[in-house]
């Protein structure tokens, strides 16, 4: 029989602290204030640790973005990801074109998709993000990418690059957060 979690709370939130099986609220998790991406509750780890000892197998999170903010830098992966749009309004950037997505749109990214998203509407946009872990610990996991229309949103890497820091230079470091009342719709 498998054993059931140990769960801590380090301060900004519940994290796993032993392998098993969980149930665990999304306003009780950990979160991150990524500043200019919003925020992030990364369900399956926010590190390298997390993620290989406690879920080797798929990543998932959910993102909070306003208008005009970008989740993440332009990038494809090596690995399969799919994003549900779970309330509000945002626009995908793929492949060099503009998407705009709503509630309940499901976007699919096989391998080497080149993807960002961007936050639009009234409301911030709450997207559930999945992707398979299983190549990723053998090698690159994928690319930023510079993009003429990902730059239009702040969501263009400024070069092709494997380096997380240069991609990600223009924004603040995110750091850890307790959930925010209101952050996710009722």
């Amino acid at each position: 029989m498998v054993p059931e979690a140990q769960l801590k709370d380090g301060g900004a939130g519940l994290v796993p602290a032993s392998t098993g099986w969980f149930v665990m609220n999304a306003r009780d998790a950990r979160w991150s204030e990524n500043p200019g991406r919003g925020y992030s509750l990364p369900l399956t780890g926010e590190d390298e640790y997390e993620a290989e000892t406690f879920f080797p197998m798929l990543g998932m999170a959910i993102r909070v973005v306003n208008s005009g903010e970008p989740t993440g830098t332009y990038h494809w992966e090596t690995e399969q990801e799919d994003f549900l749009v779970l309330s509000g309004e945002g626009l995908l950037v793929v492949e060099g074109q503009e998407r705009p997505l709503k509630q309940w749109d499901f976007v699919h990214c096989p391998p080497e998709i080149r993807h960002a998203f961007v936050g639009a509407g009234d409301a911030p946009c709450v997207l559930l993000c999945a992707s398979s872990r299983q190549f990723q610990k053998d090698g690159p996991w994928g690319f930023y990418c510079a993009d003429e229309t990902a730059a239009r949103y702040n969501a263009s890497s400024p070069e092709d690059t494997q380096d997380g820091a240069l991609a990600y230079a223009r924004f603040s470091p995110s750091q850890p957060v307790r959930y925010r009342d209101g952050l996710l719709p009722d």
